[in-house]
Formats: structure tokens, C-alpha cells, sequence
């Protein structure tokens, strides 16, 4: 609840403090996963450490390293784009990739994962405060996970 909080509470702040100019870097971690349908074999903690370049004409590529749903260490290699609001802090995402890492009898949990690597496509609303920013990514019809970041 506090993520979202965060979220919501960046809306009231003052446009003019938030500039997203120039090319950047942004790294993040998830702080909190919550996933639409209850099972025991679920793990709500991802540990996602993530590396983004993001250009300033909103093209963006990265990768990342997380515990998926069923704590199995997977890897994502990504290339996409953000769409920067012109008034406001926020910003929608989508990126699209490689990903890598289900595993043994959870490997049909992802479509097209039949060589254990699947294309997956994941769209992402931001907000940012200077350098700090949070994301809300949708993960299919598994998941909703809240990163955490910080742009250099």
C-alpha cells in the first residue's frame, strides 16, 4: 500500500520540479509483488536487481536478474520505450524480450517457453522525484510487481 501511496502522492507535486531530459541510466528493485491468483508455490519476493539505459528520444534497453514465481533465479534481456507525460512526473513503459530461468515442472508457466527461453512483453506505468522513482509492471496474468529505483 505505501508503494502506492508513493505512486498517487507524486500527481500533487509541482510539474516544473521533474525533468527526465538527456540520456540516463536507472536501476532498480522490487519492493513489493502481489500475484492475482493465491498458490502455496508462489514467491511474492523477487529480489529483482535491474540495469536500464534510457535515451533521451525514449528508447531504452536493459536487463534483469530476479527470483521468479517459484524462486527460481531468471534473467530478462529487454529492449523497449518510455512515453514521458509533458506536465506531469509519470510516465508508461513497455519493453519487450528475451527471458530466461523457468525451469523443470514450471517451464509451461510462460507461454512459448519450449527451448526454456520465451518473448515476453511487459508494460510498466512510472513516476519519478528527481532521481528516485517507482514503476508498477504488470507481469501477464500472473502478477503485479512495484520497483523501486534511482536514475545517475
Amino acid at each position: 500500500m505505501k508503494p502506492l501511496l508513493l505512486l498517487l502522492g507524486t500527481f500533487f507535486i509541482s510539474p516544473g520540479t521533474f525533468a527526465m531530459n538527456g540520456d540516463f541510466w536507472y536501476f532498480q528493485t522490487s519492493a513489493y509483488t502481489k500475484h492475482w491468483k493465491s498458490d502455496p508455490d508462489h514467491n511474492n519476493r523477487q529480489k529483482l536487481i535491474s540495469v536500464e539505459r534510457n535515451r533521451a528520444d525514449g528508447s531504452l534497453w536493459g536487463g534483469a536478474t530476479f527470483k521468479n514465481s517459484f524462486d527460481q533465479r531468471s534473467y530478462y534481456a529487454y529492449y523497449g520505450h518510455r512515453w514521458n507525460a509533458e506536465q506531469y512526473p509519470v510516465y508508461v513503459k513497455l519493453s519487450g524480450g528475451l527471458l530466461h530461468g523457468y525451469k523443470g515442472k514450471y517451464k509451461d508457466r510462460i507461454p512459448l517457453n519450449n527451448l526454456g527461453v520465451a518473448p515476453v512483453i511487459i508494460p510498466a506505468v512510472g513516476t519519478y522525484y528527481g532521481p528516485v522513482g517507482a514503476e508498477l509492471v504488470v507481469l501477464g496474468g500472473a502478477a503485479v510487481m512495484v520497483n523501486v529505483g534511482y536514475r545517475y
